[in-house]
């Protein structure tokens, strides 16, 4: 509303329903009443209840009534379960069951690469080597053709490994 027609309002826009005045003293007496018998609720606590009200919980709490524990795993029937684990592992670990490597099985690469990278030095290698793979006659004997070592070399050697030893 636009502040310049306020004064032209002739009604404020409540209303008040019909015979609302009439009713209301009775009203008021009847709530009064109302309010004088609920007072009284009926209930009546015990004399001295909120005093041993805290030590009546704590003493309810604090009883631990012994209950009968029912174990999931009985002993005996885990040393059974274990027992039977114990056999199955056992009989797949067996040596029947496995292959053992022989040395045409070995791959040139795999030995190679064992040796490179366990740091194994030239003594180990010759501690393996009985004194008949020694002997010169079975070097002597040994043709190696030059472009073999070539290829070798160029295929399997890093320069930096030729570098360090």
């Amino acid at each position: 509303m636009k502040q310049d027609k306020l004064h032209n309002i002739k009604e404020t826009g409540f209303n008040v329903p019909d015979g609302y005045f009439n009713a209301l003293e009775d009203a008021l007496l009847s709530d009064i009443k109302l309010k004088k018998m609920a007072s009284d609720s009926g209930f009546k606590l015990p004399e001295g209840y909120f005093s041993t009200l805290e030590n009546t919980i704590i003493d309810k709490v604090s009883i631990k009534a012994s209950t009968k524990v029912v174990p999931l795993f009985r002993k005996r029937a885990l040393i059974y379960i274990s027992g039977i684990a114990a056999a199955v592992l056992l009989l797949f670990n067996l040596s029947i069951f496995q292959n053992k490597p022989t040395f045409n099985s070995l791959d040139f690469e795999t030995v190679e690469n064992y040796i490179m990278n366990e740091n194994i030095g030239s003594y180990e290698i010759a501690s393996l080597l009985s004194e008949e793979d020694l002997l010169e006659e079975n070097f002597v004997d040994y043709q190696v053709v030059e472009e073999t070592v070539e290829t070798y070399i160029l295929d399997y050697l890093d320069v930096e490994d030729i570098i360090l030893e």
